[in-house]
């Protein structure tokens, strides 16, 4: 059975962006279900049907949902051990799903104050002091596993994992609002974005025609 993964615009969806890469980049199957956001009450009926948050994304397994991004993730990783989309190691597996758990919690000025809007132009913005401390948390976490795994891949622990899926939509976020950053970050945004799936979700989002007044915060 085809697994199903209902997901939001993918200019604006951050969150609906890392089990979509993970899965793409993994070679996992799965039909998409588009779900338009913030456009009146039978959307937000439509993802109701399928994740009791009221929210995407979501995956469909047969008769069962899964929904938010990491739960997804972690479900697939069960699902298709094959897949890999945890570090083999058992030291490196745990810190991918520390620094993984952390993205998923935490970084909330960073997410508030620098929107994701693939059609905003790349330009700076004044940030809060909050922002950058979220900014220099997430280069000092790419900079370490980059040290630490770089000899065996361009990702974060060597190859492909949860933990870039997981980070995906802060490289966006990073190039979008012009974030300065060091030599090795730029380093691992410029492998992310030469990712084929990264890729294939950006020139999607840009191909979009749907504006959401909302999220286009500056």
């Amino acid at each position: 059975m085809t697994l199903k993964l209902v997901i939001g615009n993918k200019n604006y969806s951050s969150w609906s962006m890392r089990p979509w890469v993970a899965m793409k980049a993994s070679g996992i199957s799965f039909e998409e279900i588009f779900i338009p956001l913030y456009t009146g009450t039978a959307d937000k009926q439509r993802i109701l049907d399928v994740s009791p948050a009221g929210k995407v994304p979501a995956l469909i397994d047969g008769d069962l949902r899964v929904w938010d991004s990491l739960a997804i993730i972690e479900y697939l990783a069960e699902r298709f051990p094959e897949a890999r989309l945890w570090p083999d190691a058992r030291e490196a597996r745990a810190h991918a799903r520390s620094i993984a758990a952390e993205m998923h919690s935490g970084f909330a000025a960073l997410r508030n104050e620098c929107g994701m809007n693939l059609h905003r132009p790349v330009r700076a913005k004044p940030l809060s002091d909050a922002a950058h401390v979220d900014i220099d948390r997430v280069q000092q976490i790419w900079t370490d596993c980059r040290a630490r795994h770089g000899a065996r891949g361009p990702y974060l622990f060597g190859a492909f994992s949860a933990a870039d899926a997981m980070y995906a939509p802060v490289v966006h976020r990073f190039r979008i609002y012009a974030i300065d950053v060091s030599p090795e970050v730029r380093d691992y945004m410029e492998a992310m974005m030469a990712l084929p799936a990264f890729a294939e979700w950006t020139a999607a989002g840009l191909a979009e025609t749907i504006v959401i007044e909302r999220l286009e915060i500056d």
